[in-house]
């Protein structure tokens, strides 16, 4: 496979991973860290890391809005409920430690 072939399909990927993402406003972020070790907010600062590995300037919150399809702030009054003890205990217990 060629390399614009293979940026193709990864780029086709992406854009049905942050469409799943969008639908599926019912997963919280804290279960996706617990599950899967990221989350939203963690595909969206890799995003603005590629746009600024490439010169391109991009704010976090910039970045968000292309992964949540509409304002951070938004999203999180919209869907975004309180995490459990149980989900607090867990992301401590899993989380990456620098």
């Amino acid at each position: 496979m060629d390399d614009k072939t293979r940026t193709e399909l990864e780029a086709a990927a992406f854009r049905r991973l942050v469409s799943h993402l969008r639908e599926r406003k019912d997963v919280q972020n804290i279960d996706m860290m617990n599950l899967a070790g990221f989350c939203r907010n963690c595909l969206s600062n890799w995003y603005a890391d590629a746009a600024q590995g490439q010169g391109i300037e991009m704010t976090k919150d910039e970045a968000r809005e292309i992964v949540y399809g509409m304002p951070y702030s938004e999203w999180k009054a919209k869907h975004q409920s309180d995490a459990t003890p149980d989900q607090q205990a867990a992301y401590e217990q899993n989380r990456p430690h620098d």
